[in-house]
């Protein structure tokens, strides 16, 4: 679905998303973005943050709060750094700057399934449940319990999580996190990950503010302790 109040605009991104075999619905403002965004299924939804009604971020943060996932892109305007920035940390997958290269656009869209078609492949030992101290971590349902409590977290939290879980003990930057998490860099964003990072701590986490499961390596990055060392009794 595209969801953009520019008629022009829209029906290009249709024609040429067409011209790819993706079949497109378009919404031409905020109020009918929302309310399709939750009346189907979608494999990919392309929001315009700049919307009559409610903006395109709206609409992402809404989406994030559900369960199921639905891949995001969204288009910004070139000047407006901070809705780019705050679309990523609401749980985007990318962004797409105004004015823009349908066929970059297209490209993106193609990446973006790439990523999901390589996450959803079936190999042996990906689907199973992952338990790390207290934390079990379950991909086929993409549910997390930490003890006997099951814990709520957005797509991008569960796939931040997740990718930590299956390289235990391993480092990395918060430009390979945006490469391998987001599944594409993002130069200049890599304080995106560190919001995430702190809100999936405070998420399963003993005690957030002295991190023992997912640790900071001062100067390189970040990565999930499999052995993670309780904090000393006073």
């Amino acid at each position: 679905m595209v969801v953009e109040d520019e008629h022009d605009i829209a029906q290009l991104l249709a024609l040429h998303l067409g011209d790819n075999d993706f079949e497109v619905t378009i919404a031409c403002d905020g109020h009918e973005g929302m309310r399709q965004a939750f009346a189907r299924k979608w494999d990919l939804i392309i929001l315009d943050i700049r919307l009559p009604g409610p903006d395109g971020l709206s609409i992402c943060r809404a989406l994030r709060r559900e369960q199921a996932y639905v891949p995001i892109l969204m288009l910004t305007s070139k000047s407006l750094e901070l809705d780019r920035v705050l679309g990523l940390e609401l749980g985007a997958d990318d962004y797409v700057t105004k004015p823009f290269s349908v066929t970059e656009l297209v490209a993106r869209v193609r990446a973006i399934f790439r990523r999901i078609e390589s996450l959803e492949k079936t190999i042996p030992g990906v689907g199973e449940a992952i338990e790390i101290a207290s934390i079990k971590i379950d991909p086929a349902s993409r549910q997390v319990t930490v003890g006997r409590d099951r814990v709520k977290l957005t797509a991008r939290e569960f796939d931040l999580l997740l990718h930590f879980a299956r390289h235990p003990g391993l480092v990395f930057s918060r430009a390979q996190l945006l490469d391998q998490v987001w599944g594409y860099g993002h130069e200049g964003y890599e304080h995106t990950v560190n919001s995430h990072i702190n809100r999936l701590r405070a998420k399963i986490e003993p005690d957030s503010t002295q991190p023992s499961l997912i640790v900071t390596v001062w100067g390189v990055g970040y990565k999930l302790d499999p052995e993670p060392q309780a904090a000393s009794a006073a």
